[in-house]
């Protein structure tokens, strides 16, 4: 069973890696197979999505305050981002639903989240090198948005990342970096409430003990951060630090496997 010194730092963990692109499943289950920690299982899992979930809304209230209020008010710029955002979660929510046993299972391989974390890495650093700086969110179409949420579904495979597969799609598209940003972390709160509200009896059947509260506590402080953060980061630079981060864990991990084999 999990400290709750455990539990605050996978919760920290959680809250930054889950909107850096760098992949936190496969953070979640990588540093308890490092470090030869019991699995905390898919409970705990929920408790700190729903902490970053509480770390979008914290961040976003205004926006999407003006998306719900312009359903009424038919404020036109902000209901087209509802519905692009509508239509980015599609995707993510059916993959996500058909792939949720192999989510708990084969999925959570380290051999699997090396090799992802890897090419993911490669791919965020190709598509932010040689990504154009034109776009912003007004001028993403439906197809655009379409495109980028079925990117968002390949984040069921730790390592892929769901902020790393939807910025490098956007990225692809030639959006300006924060724009990426925005518009991901954006269409992750629909997946993540949507997740959260289907999961979200595994933590009430586990009970909110010390350790979940504790974990969901840092990551929603964490993850507030972490948005914070890498938004104003990326304004002057560039994604490439979190593409060569990705590269050299996926070496630790390949390195940790063949020690262990």
């Amino acid at each position: 069973m999990l400290s709750t010194a455990q539990a605050i730092l996978l919760g920290c963990v959680q809250g930054l890696t889950e909107f850096l692109p760098v992949s936190s499943s496969a953070h979640l289950v990588i540093i308890p197979w490092l470090m030869r920690w019991d699995d905390p299982g898919l409970a705990f899992d929920v408790a700190l999505h729903l902490g970053t979930l509480l770390a979008l809304l914290i961040y976003y209230w205004r926006n999407w305050l003006q998306m719900a209020s312009s359903i009424a008010t038919g404020d036109r710029i902000p209901r087209r981002l509802l519905l692009l955002l509508i239509v980015a979660s599609v995707p993510g929510a059916i993959i996500g639903l058909a792939f949720e046993k192999q989510a708990e299972t084969i999925f959570r391989s380290p051999a699997l989240i090396a090799a992802t974390i890897a090419i993911l890495g490669i791919v965020l650093w190709v598509s932010d090198r040689y990504g154009a700086e034109t776009r912003t969110i007004d001028d993403l179409t439906v197809l655009d948005a379409l495109l980028i949420g079925l990117s968002q579904s390949f984040a069921i495979v730790p390592g892929v990342s769901r902020s790393g597969a939807t910025i490098t799609m956007a990225r692809m598209m030639g959006i300006r970096r924060p724009d990426a940003a925005n518009f991901s972390f954006l269409m992750a709160t629909p997946i993540i409430a949507g997740a959260g509200l289907v999961e979200v009896r595994k933590v009430a059947i586990a009970g909110m003990g010390l350790q979940l509260a504790a974990g969901f506590a840092a990551s929603a402080f964490f993850g507030v951060l972490a948005i914070a953060g890498l938004i104003g980061y990326v304004r002057t630079r560039t994604y490439r630090p979190f593409a060569w981060y990705r590269i050299v864990l996926a070496l630790l991990i390949i390195a940790v496997v063949l020690v262990r084999s």
